[in-house]
């Protein structure tokens, strides 16, 4: 979907429409979780800090978040995958896999169920879709973000060397803006100086990923389009508008965010057997500490002591906090989720 979540504040609030709206939290530690193409120009981006956002548009308009009515659009979308196919692999609620190799509707070209898909979606949503049809997962993802928005890019067989050599490295999905400098550092600059490199030479600089990287440049990729996607963990975060500096503060905030945590638990029925803190410190230093138990941890009280005994063991590596989170683990089952894996933000405003 194009810019999702402030799509749909435009599309619910005219007054919005034309405009620059960023959906999230406009206090000074706020965070913005979507923002419409008219901000877009200005340089703001998901995951921006709202104080920088606003810096680099003065004129942005910040609306809070409504994630129950983006969760009933998307189930309005993913209805329409399923009108076509039941290989609907989801990665959030505005975005999915879908293997259309033999569709239900008997049609012989992908293009063709991309652009039916994408005219439903509009006509019934009032919303736009942008597709990447390919013949693997890698392609059709990375296809998806180039003629955004309200676009289709189709990528054949005949099309995929040439489409990977000229792609700025940048652009290759999963490869992110450090890795990108890291790899400028060492003249790769797009797919061709990419697939100059051996295997082992990508290994050596890059890690494990550089497997990935040497297999994805030569549109190596066998991954199956999975319906059910498997729920690691369970977890939420919170951003604050001031620092926290005492412990007393820190464990206030904790006890709440572990009470939502083992409420999603709770209407889940799913439930962990190692238990996460997240801290991030002024500067952005991040930490996080786990603990791990023979069977589930089953109750509030259980999850709550735990994250405070976490906290009480590490806190002279926190003397002060901008963001805590809590998570739970190696949950007691595989969480088949049709909602795909989604992160929970809790916004400031």
């Amino acid at each position: 979907m194009d810019a999702f979540y402030a799509a749909v504040e435009q599309r619910d609030f005219p007054e919005l429409r034309g405009k620059p709206v960023a959906v999230g939290g406009s206090a000074s530690r706020g965070v913005v979780a979507s923002c419409s193409y008219e901000a877009r120009k200005f340089g703001v981006r998901s995951a921006m800090p709202s104080i920088t956002a606003k810096r680099q548009c003065p004129g942005l308009i910040f609306t809070k978040h409504r994630f129950d009515v983006y969760r009933e659009v998307s189930q309005q979308i993913r209805a329409i995958f399923h009108e076509y196919t039941d290989l609907v692999e989801p990665l959030s609620l505005d975005e999915a896999y879908l293997d259309v190799t033999e569709n239900k509707m008997g049609i012989k070209s992908g293009t063709i169920v991309a652009n039916q898909i994408r005219k439903r979606i509009l006509e019934e949503t009032q919303l736009t879709a942008s597709a990447g049809v390919s013949f693997n997962k890698f392609l059709a993802k990375t296809a998806s973000d180039v003629n955004k928005p309200n676009g289709i890019c189709v990528i054949t067989p005949d099309d995929a060397t040439q489409f990977l050599e000229e792609l700025k490295i940048e652009r290759f999905y999963g490869i992110g803006k450090v890795t990108a400098k890291k790899m400028n550092a060492f003249r790769i600059f797009n797919g061709a100086d990419l697939k100059k490199w051996s295997e082992i030479d990508l290994v050596t600089r890059f890690g494990k990923a550089g497997r990935h990287y040497y297999r994805i440049v030569r549109a190596d990729d066998s991954r199956e389009v999975n319906p059910h996607r498997i729920r690691k963990s369970i977890g939420a975060e919170r951003t604050f508008s001031e620092d926290l500096q005492t412990v007393a503060e820190m464990k206030e905030r904790l006890l709440a965010i572990s009470e939502i945590v083992f409420g999603h638990c709770e209407k889940l029925d799913n439930y962990g057997r190692t238990v996460t803190m997240k801290a991030k410190s002024p500067d952005f230093q991040q930490i996080t500490r786990s603990k791990s138990y023979a069977g589930e941890v089953r109750t509030l009280e259980d999850l709550q002591k735990t994250v405070m005994d976490l906290l009480d063991e590490n806190t002279e590596d926190i003397p002060a906090v901008r963001l805590l989170g809590v998570a739970v683990s190696n949950l007691s089952k595989e969480q088949q989720s049709g909602e795909g894996i989604q992160l929970e933000f809790d916004f400031d405003v």
